[in-house]
Parts: structure tokens; sequence; C-alpha cells
């Protein structure tokens, strides 16, 4: 009996009977200044806006009915400037005016979390966005936290399967492994996520949707998930016309369900898409605060909260968090100050190209110029052998395109380009994937094998391999051995 009430008697002991209260003085834009209440930075606090469509007559007896009389928007502390506080609502700010009464709640943002997430899509403060109902929280975790120390996490030394062929021969992804996923508009990034939450051998899909467009928030679930993928799948939105800080937020409302589910001893795979829309947000709150701009407009707190954010995931002495992060690369300039923080965080980089996508080579991954930093930790040694005599067929190919192209190559002046223009097209044909297939590692090897003719040890093919075929969305997590 008393387990049924332990959440009623953890919700009396959470609740602050001191409220500290402060008066709206300014509104600027998307920033709000109040004269208190006491609190904190991250803190957040309750905007109380009178509604003006009521009665006097009628509000009268409304007087014992603060909800009748009130619409409350919650905003977070971004800064404080002596008696002033600056705060970043997470709803619209109209109807904002002098005189609103400020309440400070005394707590930084919490996350509701439990197994009910499944299957759910939320909004930066975890509530439900899809009319299914409330989520009853198992218990609450901070939005942000402090990452692992080093010393906390375990060792990668397996891998996690994607079903695509491109990334777990030439790529291969260890457990806990984080890699950025870097492209322009319109390359395919998101379909490449899709592929990933549809065949991953994943326990969990957390996926973070910031900034993007509001269609694309249906069209993943609908379309990319579907109604198997959803049931073990969390997806987090914030779309592009929502205010700054909720698009900054849902970022570490994601990443804060992710890392319940890792301590639940659960391998989480994270897609989130993507990091140059949280640094665009963070970007607009620290300028409208008053912080100088840096790098192209950056302010420094940007490149301080990236590494922040990103080093959250990862391995832990539970569970794991293998992410997928992708980064907007503003006209393709993949030195741009984002694209090369990002880079140099993660511990790898999938580039997608345009010259790739526009010939319908999809998924457009420039292999030569892609890396995942633990590949040839997680993969074996014949594998490895593979992998390298592919690479090296495709770089001798990529020197000499011009010239095959226009017919000036002759063929017997280079054994080894001669091989890999014989090879080309059967490289080609195993790079490309269509949206809907999934190809599982032992399709995969064996194709690797018979192109470049180096036979891989079968020790390094996955155990319980027909798991990983007939069920991508089996919430058991499977095991391979290499």
């Amino acid at each position: 009996m008393s387990s049924f009430f332990d959440k009623y008697i953890n919700s009396v002991k959470d609740v602050d009977t001191i409220h500290y209260t402060g008066l709206v003085t300014a509104v600027k834009g998307n920033l709000i200044e109040s004269k208190g209440p006491q609190c904190v930075i991250g803190e957040i606090c309750t905007i109380k806006i009178p509604k003006t469509d009521i009665s006097d007559t009628f509000r009268a007896d409304l007087e014992n009915s603060d909800a009748e009389k009130y619409i409350n928007i919650l905003a977070e502390v971004c800064g404080l400037n002596g008696t002033t506080v600056q705060l970043m609502a997470y709803g619209d700010t109209k109807g904002i005016e002098i005189g609103c009464e400020v309440v400070g709640s005394g707590s930084i943002l919490k996350v509701g979390v439990g197994s009910e997430l499944l299957g759910r899509v939320v909004d930066a403060l975890g509530k439900p966005y899809d009319n299914k109902g409330e989520i009853i929280p198992e218990t609450w975790y901070p939005a942000i936290a402090s990452p692992p120390t080093p010393l906390e996490r375990r060792p990668i030394k397996e891998r996690v399967l994607t079903g695509i062929r491109a990334i777990d021969s030439l790529l291969a992804v260890g457990k806990g492994q984080r890699l950025g996923i870097f492209a322009g508009s319109g390359v395919g990034k998101s379909t490449l996520l899709s592929m990933i939450a549809r065949n991953t051998n994943a326990d969990i899909n957390v996926i973070a949707l910031v900034g993007e467009r509001g269609r694309e928030v249906i069209d993943f679930i609908d379309r990319d998930l579907g109604e198997e993928g959803l049931k073990r799948s969390v997806i987090v939105a914030a779309t592009s016309d929502q205010s700054s800080i909720a698009r900054l937020r849902a970022s570490y409302t994601a990443t804060a369900i992710a890392e319940y589910f890792r301590d639940q001893g659960k391998d989480v795979m994270l897609m989130f898409d993507s990091v140059t829309r949280f640094a665009h947000a963070q970007r607009e709150i620290a300028l409208a605060a008053g912080e100088p701009p840096a790098q192209r407009g950056y302010p420094p707190s940007v490149f301080e909260l990236i590494p922040k954010l990103l080093e959250r995931s990862g391995t832990s002495q539970k569970g794991s968090i293998t992410a997928f992060y992708t980064v907007l690369v503003d006209g393709d300039d993949m030195d741009e100050p984002i694209a090369d923080k990002v880079r140099g965080t993660l511990d790898g980089h999938i580039v997608l190209s345009k010259k790739l996508a526009s010939a319908y080579h999809y998924p457009a991954i420039d292999i030569l110029n892609s890396v995942s930093r633990l590949a040839n930790r997680v993969s074996g040694p014949t594998t490895k052998q593979a992998c390298a005599k592919m690479r090296t067929l495709m770089s001798i190919y990529a020197k000499s395109e011009e010239l095959i192209e226009v017919g000036a190559y002759e063929s017997g002046n280079n054994p080894d380009t001669d091989l890999a223009v014989e090879l080309h097209p059967q490289i080609e044909e195993f790079l490309i994937q269509e949206e809907m297939e999934n190809s599982s590692l032992k399709e995969t090897l064996d194709k690797l094998s018979q192109i470049t003719g180096i036979k891989i040890d079968e020790g390094e093919y996955p155990k319980n391999q027909d798991l990983i075929q007939e069920n991508s969305f089996s919430t058991d997590s499977t095991e391979e051995t290499l």
C-alpha cells in the first residue's frame, strides 16, 4: 500500500512552500526582464498574464480560481544583472506586459522519465505532444547534467549495427561511439537517420528533432519509423517555429531521456537532428542577453556548450548511448566554426556528398572523406584487411576519375588502376542502398569479401544472426562477436 502513495508523498516533499516573486520590467523581443525574483541561472519561473477577456462581474466570481484568472507561461532564467533577471519564455510571449508577476520555482528543468515514454512524442519539457494521454514518470532526471567521468566509462569493444552496408563495413560503429553526419541541405541527413532508426540492433531509439520543419515530425513517425519502430522509440520535438529556449532545452531533454535508459542497462541509439540548430538557438539567447559575438557571429558560450552536450552520450558502467549528430554545413564549408568544433569533439564523422546525391547515389556517403575512429577496434583482422583494400581501390579510382571519364586512360598502364576500374561498378553497387533495405552484417561481410577477394574469418561474423535479420525492432539486446 505504501508504494502506491510514494509518488504523492515525494511530490509533497518537493513542494517549496516559499515562493519568490518579481515583476516584469521590460520585454525585448524574446528576452524578458524582471525585477526579481531571487533565483539562479537555469531556474524555471512562471510568468502570470491576467486574462483580459473575462468581464469584471464574472471575474469577481473567480477570485479563488487562479487558473481561471491567469495564463501561465514557463520561462527560464538565462541571465542576472544586479537585481534584473533575464528570462526566455518557452511559449509565445504574446500578452506579457509591464507589471506581470514572475514566480520562481526554486528548481531547474527536470524531465519525467520512465518506460511509458516508449512510443511517445514529447516536447522540450518532456510533456506529451501526441494526444495519447498523460505520461506518468517513474522518476525525474535533470535536463542539464554532467557526463560520466573518464574512469566511469567502459571501453568500447563491441559494434552496433545500422543495417547500412557502407557504415557497417567501412565505417564500423562501436556501442557507445559518437559520430557526426555532416552535409548541406537536401543531401539526405534525415533519411540516413531514419534508416539507422529502423535497422539498428540497439535496444531503444531516442530521436531529437531540434529546429527542423514541422512536417518532418509526422513524416518521421509515419513514413520512416512505422508502428513497430515507434514502439521502441522516444521522439523529442522542438520545431523551428518554437522559441529559442525550447529548441535549446529539447536537446538536453532528449539526452536526459537517453541517459535514463542507459542507466537501466540498455544500449541506446541517440539520433540528434541537428547540432547546428542547437547552436543557432544558443546564439539567439546569448546575443539577446548581451554576450558579444566571436567566430562568425557565434558567441563564446556556443562553443562551451557543444562539448558539454555531446560528452553526455557514450558508455557508462551500466549501459551505452551510441549517438549520431547531424551538422548542417553552411555553404558546404567543412571548416566553418560549428562543423569544426563538432568534428573535433566526436569519435568520427560521416560526410554526405552533394555530388553523389545529384547522381542519385544514396546514401550519399563520401567514404574517402569519412572516418570512424573506432572502426579498427570493433572489426576483426580479416575484415580490416578487406575494408582497407576497398578503400585503396576507391582512392586509386578517384585519382584517375577525370582521365577515365574523358577516355584518356589506357588500360594496361597500371595494374592497380586497372583493378580499380574493373571493380568500380561492383563497389558502387555495394555502397548504394535503397531507403527501405536492411542489410544484415552477414550479407555485408559476404559482399565485401566477394568484391575484395579477401576471405573473412567465420569468427568475425555475428552470433544470433537470425535475430538481427528477422526482427530489427526487437527490444532484446543482440550481441555479436568479432
